[in-house]
Order: structure tokens, then sequence, then C-alpha cells
């Protein structure tokens, strides 16, 4: 079903944090790309941590980026070949719809460089023979407005960045999204942390603020969250309506993209394709 133009304000289709790296299942950036085509965003927002980089994890060890190379090469690659899947259906989209005079989507890719991608910039820092041969320029986005990581950016009335530092503290502001909204002050979107945490809150003036943190766009589970830690919300989120950082919030699950592409719920499809993987986290 294609969604009309004629909504009022803007739509705005957010990706929180992919962590896509080698050897996990990428299947999901599919349905992304087109519930994209489907939605018909005005704005599409990539909120970072695109590139996992696990070969920089941990990369102070002096020496080590030689045995380490060949895995750097790996997470490059992946990454680069999972955004062109998640883009190029919208892309060729666009070009369709370009040739139509009476009906065009043309939509801004904003991508939001996250604190994994910036791994390469610190390694580079950290050991300057690196620098040049390793770096956010591997990692290739086509089509897309990039923005260094923790720039923040004003669309529509609402402040993106991969996620917000308190006024003096190189920490990211945390806490409950009324705490949030107090420390930032504008209607947001982040990633970084895991799960879906919305709220709004009306002001004195009349003006709502609404705070949004989604930080989980993936379907493998990450061993260092534990037995516990993996049963959050994994998805992305459409906002409607955006007009002057108000708007109405849309979070699109990927059990309900899984049920709306493939036909079956997303436990049941990764049985199937993935017999010998534990999908339990996937359940609640």
């Amino acid at each position: 079903m294609k969604h009309s133009h004629n909504h009022v304000g803007r739509r705005h289709l957010i990706i929180p944090d992919p962590q896509t790296r080698p050897g996990v299942p990428l299947d999901h950036l599919d349905w992304v790309a087109q519930a994209i085509v489907d939605y018909e965003p005005d704005v599409v927002a990539h909120i970072g941590d695109h590139w996992d980089m696990p070969s920089l994890n941990g990369h102070e060890k002096k020496g080590s980026f030689e045995l380490e190379g060949a895995r750097y090469a790996d997470d490059i690659a992946v990454g680069n070949e999972a955004l062109n899947r998640i883009s190029a259906p919208g892309f060729k989209e666009a070009k369709r719809q370009s040739r139509n005079l009476k009906r065009k989507w043309d939509p801004r890719w904003d991508f939001f460089f996250g604190n994994h991608e910036n791994r390469a910039e610190r390694a580079a820092n950290e050991n300057p023979t690196l620098i040049g041969s390793i770096g956010v320029h591997d990692m290739l986005t086509p089509g897309w407005k990039r923005h260094d990581f923790l720039k923040r950016v004003w669309i529509d009335g609402i402040v993106y960045s991969h996620y917000f530092q308190g006024q003096n503290s190189s920490f990211p502001v945390g806490g409950t999204i009324d705490n949030r909204l107090n420390k930032i002050g504008d209607s947001f979107v982040q990633g970084h942390q895991q799960g879906f945490m919305y709220g709004n809150r009306v002001y004195p003036t009349g003006r709502m603020r609404h705070g949004l943190v989604a930080g989980s766009c993936y379907l493998h589970a990450e061993d260092y969250k534990g037995k516990q830690g993996n049963n959050h919300f994994r998805g992305i989120v459409v906002l409607n309506e955006v007009v002057d950082g108000d708007y109405c919030v849309m979070p699109l699950s990927l059990k309900y993209l899984c049920m709306r592409y493939e036909g079956i719920p997303l436990i049941q499809y990764m049985e199937k394709k993935y017999k010998k993987q534990n999908w339990e986290h996937l359940e609640t």
C-alpha cells in the first residue's frame, strides 16, 4: 500500500543502530528497505552504529592491527553492502518517480555516525601510523548526507544525533525521557541505547516536545548483554505529522515487518532459515 503525500506535516523514518558485522543475519534490512519505499517518508534518518566494527573493539593494544587488518576490511565490507541493501530500493523508486510530473517522492537521506563508526577515527588517532589507512572514509554512504559523530542536526524542529552529551560532561544524557527533555530542551531523536523509549511534554507556552530513544534494529543477540538483556524492542520508527518538533510516533517492530513482508512470525522465520541458532531473545 502506497501512502499519500497529502498528509499533514512531514514524515520521518528512523533506522536505529543496526550493528552490522560479519556473521550476523541481515534479512531484516530488506524489510526496512521495503518499508522506506512503502511509507515514502520525506526524511530517512539513519541514527548510526551501522558499522559495528568489532575488529577495533579494545584496539588500544599496541601492534595488534597487523592481526586485525583482515577483520577490519571485513567489517567495512559487510557494513557497506548492508547500507546499500537498505537504500537501493528507495533510490530506485525515487528515480522512477522523478519521471512522473504529477507525483514525485524524493526524500532526504541523513546518516549520523555513531560511536562504533568512530572507533576507526579513535584507533587512527591512537596509532598515527594508521592515519589515512583506516577511518570513516572507508564507510561508504552514497546518496546520504553524512553527519559527524555527535553533530546535532535539526530537521523540521527535531534535533537528531547519535546521542546527546551533558552540558559539562562527555557522557551521554541518560535517565527518563522527562529528564532528557529537561537537559536537551528540544524535541530530540537519538540512538545508542537499545530498546524504545518515548515520551512527550507540553510546556507552559503550549508547545509540545517529544523525546525518542531507539537504538536497536538487528536480529542477533549481543553477548555482552547476557541472558536477560536481549529482550528489547527491535525495529524502525516512523514519525507522522512532523511540524516544528511536534509529531505522532509509530514504531514498527521487526516482528511486524517480518509478518508484513514474509507472511510468517519472526521467530518462525528465523528458526526455519537459521536452524542451528537460538532465537529465544526474539520471543518477547
